[in-house]
């Protein structure tokens, strides 16, 4: 029998899942939040959590970017609506509104909000939202971000 070749690739401590949630803010989504990072945690991965849809990822800023979650970070929420995590109903990556000469145009910023998610070290996305955050998140699966949409 021969021995297999040592892998070049570099093995990753810990697994790591970014989490955000989309859409207009409802009741459940801090519950679901609360279960994604205690099910993370128990399962020895790291969680992401990315402020206010794709804004945190695409332009983070002092109101909003990304940030670890923990099992104190999300405790008591399950009788809490809305999302610690924040919200946007408008910050599709594949329609991004630009400002440019005074006016707005839309973008497709897709391919750089996977390619900010990998350098994060996510491995997949965990979307929180309804038929608009969810197709997005379709669609950013074929663009090779695995996901998983709530």
């Amino acid at each position: 029998m021969s021995t297999p070749a040592p892998s070049t690739h570099p093995v990753p401590t810990k697994r790591r899942v970014g989490l955000m949630t989309g859409g207009g803010d409802c009741p459940g989504l801090n519950p679901v939040i609360r279960a994604v990072v205690k099910r993370a945690e128990s399962l020895g991965w790291e969680v992401v959590g990315i402020e206010d849809a794709f804004h945190g990822l695409l332009e983070p800023n002092e109101r909003h970017g990304t940030r670890a979650l923990t099992s104190s970070d999300v405790a008591g929420l399950v009788c809490k609506g809305g999302t610690i995590l924040g919200t946007s109903n408008r910050a599709n990556p594949f329609k991004w509104a630009e400002k440019r000469d005074g006016g707005f145009v839309e973008v497709d910023r897709s391919q750089e909000a996977v390619a900010k998610a990998k350098a994060l070290g996510i491995e997949g996305l965990i979307t929180a939202g309804g038929d608009g955050s969810l197709l997005i998140a379709r669609r950013l699966s074929e663009l090779g971000l695995p996901v998983i949409g709530v």
